[in-house]
């Protein structure tokens, strides 16, 4: 029984910086000496950022008065305490959430008594009631829609929650699930003049994606992304288990993203993918070079690259993942589901989709999807409502 994803819609903060701008407030620092300046404009300029989204404003407010992390009149960053930093994420999260969620519903074919599961995700803050608790009252859902969350496992997190979206569809034919996965890693900026400090405050943005899955046939016309097979792996014991890591500090949480990351990945990708593609006998012979399309997380442009040359892939397979990094940074675990969105749109019936996450362990996370376009004998309940969404756009 095939099990679809069938829209995805975003949500992000409302300031957006320059990368430069960003550049700029962490090479101001004292903490950082000539050298460690010197590697941050490196860092930066070198990304193949352009510019991130951010929770916090401050660093656009140059003429006001002191905020939670920045003084702008002494140009400092100053170091709220994890709590105060929590404090924001519930309140902020909590809003994109809802909106993605609301997002991802109205533009589907599907009504808010559809959903019979909410599964959230994130890496960047915890509260109870949750995210999913706010989703279910926002949305008026039903209060016993099945409620769950993907908490503290990093940049490849979406995928533990599609497998498991995907699970309850095949349990039940009839299952819609939301997924809705949300960071606001600049909460956790800092700066200081060890190299994974500045690589992370280099990279990584907030954002939050939500997506709509089910087995329900599609109506007639509709896009959808087959989500076909799904593996994941880990490179051998005492490979890449220190070159990153995420954990709570008293001021925030803080990252581990060593530069030896991206050919820890070139050196296991070939062999990591081997799993997921025989799954698909067609691909017996032309292995990843039978698959015509790719959705790579972009943890930095150097992990991209490393992936491309790798795997031999064309700047035009690698072009929607580093044109996400491009206009928004990496976005932990929603930035996989902001690249997607854009292949749903795209890809053809029947073409693959090759999607990858990587994460602490050293971990990666793969899927096997595949384009589908809905026929004429969809599901009529369902073509109905498309038609009316169609009549509406």
């Amino acid at each position: 029984m095939p099990v679809y994803l069938h829209n995805i819609a975003l949500a992000l903060p409302e300031t957006a910086y320059p990368q430069s701008v960003i550049r700029d407030v962490i090479k101001a620092q004292p903490e950082l000496d000539r050298l460690a300046k010197r590697l941050t404009g490196a860092a930066f300029n070198a990304s193949g950022i352009d510019q991130r989204y951010s929770v916090v404003r401050e660093f656009a407010d140059t003429d006001g008065e002191a905020g939670l992390f920045y003084d702008p009149a002494t140009e400092r960053m100053l170091t709220p305490t994890t709590g105060q930093r929590n404090i924001v994420y519930a309140q902020e999260a909590t809003r994109l959430y809802v909106e993605a969620a609301r997002k991802v519903l109205e533009d589907s074919p599907f009504e808010a008594a559809d959903i019979t599961h909410v599964i959230t995700v994130s890496c960047t803050g915890f509260f109870a009631p949750g995210p999913d608790y706010a989703i279910v009252r926002a949305l008026g859902l039903g209060g016993d829609v099945g409620r769950y969350h993907v908490g503290f496992m990093g940049c490849y997190a979406a995928f533990p929650a599609l497998k498991m979206a995907k699970a309850f569809c095949q349990a039940d034919p009839d299952a819609a699930v939301l997924v809705v996965s949300a960071e606001l890693c600049t909460l956790h900026m800092r700066a200081a003049p060890d190299p994974d400090t500045i690589i992370a405050a280099s990279v990584f943005a907030d954002g939050c994606a939500a997506a709509l899955v089910s087995a329900r046939p599609l109506a007639a016309g509709q896009r959808a992304l087959r989500m076909d097979h799904f593996e994941t792996t880990l490179t051998p014991p005492g490979v890449g288990e220190a070159e990153m890591a995420w954990t709570i500090g008293d001021q925030g949480y803080e990252m581990v993203l060593s530069s030896y990351v991206p050919s820890i990945i070139e050196a296991h990708i070939e062999g990591a993918l081997s799993p997921l593609l025989d799954h698909e006998p067609a691909l017996a012979d032309a292995r990843h070079a039978g698959v015509e399309h790719w959705a790579v997380h972009p943890g930095g442009r150097s992990i991209l690259d490393k992936v491309q040359s790798s795997l031999k892939l064309s700047d035009e397979q690698m072009r929607p993942s580093r044109e996400i990094l491009r206009q928004y940074g990496n976005m932990s675990s929603a930035t996989i589901l902001f690249i997607l969105r854009d292949l749903l749109k795209t890809v053809p019936e029947g073409e693959r989709v090759c999607a990858m996450a990587f994460g602490p362990g050293l971990t990666v996370e793969m899927g096997l999807l595949s384009g589908a376009v809905g026929t004429a004998e969809a599901d009529p309940v369902l073509a109905g409502r498309q038609g009316e969404l169609a009549g509406v756009r």
